[in-house]
């Protein structure tokens, strides 16, 4: 049978999210619910498409284009994610899926089209859809239901670093709004000069997402000074958003914070600890390289139009650093008003 190309209707949600819950490649971000999350937050274009064989989805597909004045037009799989991509049941299924998203690219004379997949989609055309996985890493690393043995498998050092937040009485909550958690995470992402999401995504995303997001809020003698927004799909965990006030390093709260991620997590039957991408270099993957998990690089795939060069929208990027040290400066207000305008364009 003919494989046809069909956008994502209302009355086919629940059968494009059992296909992505049984695809072996599939991720939390392919969910269809990332669609509303796009256009409720950032009003970005959507086009979920997916494919179908005799009456049965065969693939998925997931775009979203940001077109903005700052940083240009890309379509992305899936904006704001560190995964996505096409997800098909062959070969056949794939390149119908691709060959729609090029085309999509042409219509709108998008010069970029980004495929964020965690494995290389063998039936790519390597000359057509260049990989880059130099780029950004991932870490994911299973754990077990038993705390102590959790514990023990964290290296010495870093091991050190959650005994000394427990032995400090640290405690941790567990939030369904981002009341305390927008805080934090903006003062803390000021802090290394990265503009902040508006408060309305985190909204969003816990009302969107329901039971499957929590945020873990840790507290110092009542006071909260770390917090992360966690997703959980299957049997994984991934801590997304996370941050802490300037005096959390002091007091290990965050060492702690992500402890409690995965003891919580593991309580409710989860065995997947995934720490999300880092760029190689920064201190966020020093510090998931610290918790004893090993880089796994994303073959990222990319199609450009003539002329057109792969973005390079990262802190480790030249021409980026006045901007990052100017915007340590800035009093948490005025990040707080500009940054949500500016970090929408970043996908």
């Amino acid at each position: 049978m003919a494989v046809t190309i069909r956008a994502l209707e209302p009355a086919a949600e629940q059968a494009w999210d059992a296909f992505v819950l049984a695809h072996p490649e599939g991720t939390f971000f392919h969910r269809h619910a990332w669609r509303e999350v796009i256009r409720r937050a950032f009003g970005h274009r959507t086009s979920y498409v997916y494919a179908e064989r005799d009456g049965a989805i065969v693939g998925v597909l997931p775009l979203g284009q940001i077109q903005t004045l700052l940083f240009g037009n890309a379509q992305i799989s899936v904006p704001m994610c560190v995964y996505g991509g096409p997800l098909a049941a062959d070969a056949e299924a794939g390149r119908v899926l691709t060959d729609f998203a090029a085309e999509r690219m042409r219509a709108y004379a998008i010069p970029v089209t980004e495929f964020r997949t965690r494995s290389k989609l063998d039936w790519l055309d390597e000359a057509e859809w260049p990989t880059r996985d130099d780029l950004y890493v991932t870490f994911r690393k299973p754990f077990t239901r038993d705390d102590e043995e959790n514990l023990k498998a964290i290296p010495r050092k870093q091991r050190a670093m959650v005994r000394k937040g427990i032995e400090r009485g640290l405690v941790s909550e567990v939030d369904t709004t981002a009341d305390r958690l927008f805080p934090i995470y903006a003062e803390s992402v000021r802090n290394l000069g990265t503009p902040v999401f508006a408060r309305h995504y985190f909204n969003v995303m816990l009302d969107v997402f329901g039971a499957d997001a929590d945020i873990v809020t840790i507290l110092d003698q009542g006071e909260p000074i770390s917090s992360v927004l966690n997703f959980y799909f299957r049997d994984e965990v991934l801590p997304y958003y996370g941050g802490g006030r300037a005096i959390a390093r002091d007091r290990y709260a965050n060492d702690f914070m992500y402890w409690e991620v995965m003891r919580r997590a593991a309580a409710r039957g989860y065995r997947m600890f995934d720490f999300g991408r880092s760029k190689v270099g920064t201190g966020a993957f020093a510090f998931k390289k610290n918790w004893g998990f090993t880089a796994e690089p994303l073959p990222y795939r990319f199609r450009l139009a003539p002329g057109a060069a792969i973005p390079n929208l990262n802190p480790l990027n030249p021409k980026f650093r006045l901007f990052i040290a100017a915007w340590k400066r800035l009093p948490l207000p005025v990040a707080n008003l500009i940054g949500p305008h500016i970090v929408r364009g970043l996908g």
